[in-house]
């Protein structure tokens, strides 16, 4: 989970690189926080996925094999 202070950052960063031009720390360091940032959303959807049950209307367990098989490798680690 990003912390506030990395998110106000990047926000930050994205404002200032629309008025003005940033300098090469400041692009590297956008470019680090973006990576993190999407790192961290990638997690969370796939964690997501991997909590999901899909049912039909009977009740039966439709869940794709593809999550089943995730859910399983998360398991794992």
């Amino acid at each position: 989970m990003m912390t506030k202070e990395k998110l106000d950052r990047i926000n930050y960063l994205a404002n200032k690189s629309k008025t003005k031009t940033l300098t090469s720390k400041e692009k590297e360091e956008q470019q680090l926080l973006r990576k993190e940032y999407l790192q961290n959303i990638r997690q969370s959807f796939t964690n997501q996925l991997t909590t999901m049950t899909v049912l039909d209307p009977e009740g039966n367990d439709v869940t794709p094999e593809k999550v089943k098989k995730l859910r399983k490798n998360n398991k794992k680690l």
